[in-house]
């Protein structure tokens, strides 16, 4: 039961690296390893969080959880898009994963998991392996993400940046609508 909560957790890590990845021209591995690193010790850290949150703050964690959550992807994903329309093309993809954009990338990817963190510290799982299991499963969808991206940007990359913005304002839209 866990691991499927946490694979349906890293579904959104997944995507976002995979976005990234398509819009850098000259991905690399360690790239992929930082964007693996920042969204699992986010998604542990955030499912910690929300455990010891308690469940006296749910209903008022998950709308402000969507709300910031939304806010930051559109940011993000506006930039992306602004920056693929850019006449400069190499300007604009180079910038994609500054440790910036890592960092609120990884911020509104893993506020989903302060909720589930709270109803995980309500239930009979274990605390420790839930964070540790979704932090871990989160790593590994980022770099899978990442490096399928990269594939499929070679023979995509002058439309990856729109469309990798665009993917990351529907997980906001998403993500603010549950």
């Amino acid at each position: 039961m866990a691991f499927l909560l946490a694979l349906s957790l890293g579904i959104d890590v997944f995507a976002v690296s995979a976005s990234c990845s398509m819009s850098v021209p000259a991905f690399r591995k360690k790239q992929a390893l930082s964007l693996a690193i920042c969204f699992g010790l986010f998604h542990t850290g955030m499912t910690a969080l929300g455990a010891i949150a308690g469940y006296h703050f749910l209903g008022q964690m998950d709308l402000i959880g969507r709300i910031v959550s939304f806010a930051l992807l559109a940011i993000v994903g506006g930039n992306m898009i602004r920056e693929a329309l850019r006449k400069d093309e190499e300007e604009a993809q180079i910038c994609a994963l500054r440790p910036l954009r890592m960092l609120t990338l990884s911020i509104a990817t893993s506020l989903d998991t302060l909720a589930v963190g709270v109803s995980i510290g309500l239930s009979a799982v274990d605390l420790i392996f839930a964070c540790v299991l979704i932090g871990l499963v989160a790593f590994a969808m980022t770099l899978g993400g990442a490096f399928l991206g990269e594939r499929v940007g070679c023979k995509f990359r002058e439309h990856a940046g729109f469309v990798g913005g665009l993917v990351l304002i529907g997980l906001g839209v998403r993500s603010l609508f549950g």
